[in-house]
């Protein structure tokens, strides 16, 4: 039998908060051009003349905000997933990130030196999007290419709406709903330029095409980021029993002037307190792991936009992290993968006929 072994994606972070790591990190995360999907000329300029002269030094006082004694949080915790699925799995497991390090090269070098000739991908990121889910895989399946291995190679699909994930998003989230009353739970997803969710449409005539388009069942819905993080915050919602009036689904991390997915999760807080809910909470189920985008722009900035608007309690609730459930979770699914489910990397199933275009 060939040895197996699982690879755990995720996005990355600067190596340090020294302005030159984050310039680094912003450069080859803002390259790429299922992130900044602008022709590879113009995505230079962009990016070279009006993004990397300023940008990093903000972005390098954003992440003095969160960081550790050991590292960057994304990291450290992207570490502890990896110990606690392997200190339940007989193989090896390895984590590579997009940007920055540990690499992906690195991890699937790993994984070959130990012998791995069956590998299983877990893409740690519940949704679909071109900007995380579709980038990461690309980008090791470019490495496995490249290197001529013959890897046997099987993909998680996005788990958005899949119950063991929607159970472990419930056991996380209602410690913090039962502790005291509360006006609102805001569930904030990463935000995506509306373009991207319409490249995604594998029919390219159903995403945001109609005001009920994420409710109407179509086969885009497979690659659709905005069906599916509805589909998630109903799923979660109706499992703990929480009524329409008392969530919220937003979008956050808006970057640029062209018209992302809405409503937007700053204004949403603001209008929230303005119209007197004084007891807030805030959920980013977009992220398996706490990062800047939970810990920073939504933790503190968003705590100071409620506070600066009337609202006097405001609370993150953290991303699954290494959470037992979640730990549990992963491990189930490469049981699973063991029990021949899944497919391969460029089989025809919905999600990577998208990837790949077959």
């Amino acid at each position: 039998m060939s040895k197996k072994g699982v690879i755990l994606l995720n996005l990355g972070s600067p190596d340090t908060t020294a302005t030159t790591d984050v310039r680094n990190y912003l450069r080859e995360f803002l390259m790429d051009g299922r992130v900044l999907d602008v022709p590879a000329p113009l995505r230079w300029l962009i990016v070279h003349c009006f993004i990397l002269p300023r940008r990093p030094e903000q972005s390098a006082e954003a992440y003095q905000t969160i960081w550790t004694d050991e590292g960057s949080p994304l990291i450290v915790t992207s570490k502890l997933q990896q110990k606690a699925l392997q200190d339940k799995l007989d193989m090896p497991v390895e984590l590579g990130m997009r940007y920055g390090n540990p690499s992906t090269e690195a991890a699937l070098d790993s994984l070959v030196r130990q012998g791995v000739e069956d590998l299983f991908v877990i893409p740690l990121y519940p949704h679909y999007a071109m900007s995380s889910y579709e980038t990461a895989v690309i980008y090791l399946n470019q490495f496995i290419k490249k290197k001529r291995l013959t890897l046997k190679t099987r993909i998680l699909p996005p788990f958005y709406d899949d119950d063991g994930y929607i159970e472990v998003l419930a056991q996380s989230v209602l410690p913090y709903l039962e502790k005291e009353p509360f006006d609102k739970l805001i569930f904030s997803f990463h935000g995506i330029p509306e373009r991207h969710v319409i490249k995604t449409d594998s029919t390219k005539n159903h995403c945001l095409k109609s005001a009920d388009c994420c409710k109407t069942c179509s086969p885009a819905h497979a690659t659709c980021y905005r069906h599916q993080c509805s589909r998630t915050v109903e799923a979660v919602t109706q499992k703990i029993g929480l009524p329409k009036d008392k969530y919220i689904l937003s979008f956050q991390s808006r970057l640029g002037r062209d018209p992302w997915l809405k409503p937007y999760t700053d204004k949403t807080i603001e209008s929230l307190a303005e119209d007197g809910a004084k007891n807030v909470k805030i959920i980013c189920p977009a992220f398996t792991t706490d990062c800047l985008e939970t810990l920073e722009e939504i933790a503190i900035g968003g705590k100071e936009i409620f506070e600066e608007a009337g609202g006097s309690h405001y609370e993150q609730i953290p991303c699954l992290n290494d959470h037992p459930a979640f730990i549990q979770y992963l491990a189930d699914k490469v049981k699973a993968w063991e029990q021949g489910a899944y497919e391969t990397l460029d089989s025809k199933d919905p999600v990577h006929a998208a990837i790949y275009g077959v």
